[in-house]
């Protein structure tokens, strides 16, 4: 199968409308054409027949709810189509590259024509557009998300600071998001499924035997709190297999694990009489960003 998002070995540049949002991967709304046909195939505000509409692929959004589509399109045959769908030329037709869901609800309320923007997006720049409705409108499940930082940073050589630029978070969240694709498939679906939150995710990242934990997690309807204590629980303990650690404090040992556990670093704790000190050592920017961020407050 052909990769939609397949490219040369030139990676695109990063564009200066990277991190404003979609007014700046769109241009400047003041400058288009007035709505009419599509007897021209430069960029501009226009109607086109739904026919002449094809999904893209490769968009980030993969699942739609039936009953909130049918809603939208409801709407839309009272109302009409308020908002344009983007478009780029493809083919002898255009490909969409944001407002999948309005062409589909366009489609069930029986519209012939839809308006659009026409813009000549390349393979980076339409997942970026894609990416950015998407999250704005809270429309992509984690994992969807998670992909999709994925294409742009494995096919187009997007940095996880650049991905927290376009979609205004912070590189933790990107980073987070990306480790819940270390997870099995199966973890994964039940994820998009709606079964599993993030954070029940997270917490069961590295655990052994993770599919099994999730059924006890559902069966249970146990607490993001009670999953990660659960994932702690089946998570060998090194210093079990080693023989003891030098005669270390066993509480001690079980924070250290703990607390390894909830930050995903390295942690260590010197305790006497008069106090101590708690380590954590970072191997990526990444993790002490996530860590500064949590420090903060800004991370939860």
């Amino acid at each position: 199968m052909t990769d939609p998002f397949a490219t040369d070995a030139s990676r695109p540049k990063p564009r200066s409308g990277l991190g404003r949002g979609l007014n700046a991967l769109l241009g400047d709304m003041a400058r288009e054409e007035p709505v009419g046909g599509a007897e021209t195939s430069s960029p501009g505000l226009r109607t086109l027949p739904v026919g002449s509409l094809s999904p893209h692929p490769g968009q980030p959004r993969r699942h739609f709810d039936e009953a909130a589509l049918e809603e939208l399109a409801t709407s839309i045959a009272a109302r009409g189509l308020i908002q344009p769908i983007v478009v780029r030329p493809h083919g002898k037709g255009y490909q969409i590259v944001a407002g999948e869901r309005r062409w589909r609800a366009a489609q069930r309320a029986r519209l012939h024509e839809v308006p659009v923007i026409v813009r000549d997006f390349d393979d980076a720049e339409t997942l970026e557009v894609a990416l950015v409705e998407n999250i704005q409108r809270q429309d992509l499940n984690a994992i969807e998300e998670a992909e999709a930082y994925q294409k742009l940073i494995g096919d187009f050589g997007h940095t996880q600071e650049m991905l927290g630029k376009l979609v205004h978070k912070s590189r933790s969240h990107i980073a987070n998001l990306l480790r819940l694709l270390d997870l099995p498939r199966p973890v994964q679906e039940r994820v998009v499924d709606g079964e599993l939150t993030m954070g029940h995710a997270r917490a069961l990242i590295g655990a052994p035997d993770v599919e099994k934990l999730v059924d006890q997690v559902i069966a249970k309807g146990l607490s993001v709190r009670e999953t990660e204590r659960l994932a702690r629980a089946a998570k060998p303990d090194p210093r079990a297999r080693s023989g003891g650690d030098g005669g270390r404090d066993a509480d001690l040992a079980a924070l250290e694990n703990q607390l390894g556990d909830l930050l995903g670093l390295s942690v260590r704790i010197a305790h006497s009489a008069k106090g101590g000190t708690l380590t954590l050592s970072y191997a990526t920017l990444d993790q002490l960003d996530m860590v500064c961020q949590r420090l903060s407050g800004e991370l939860i």
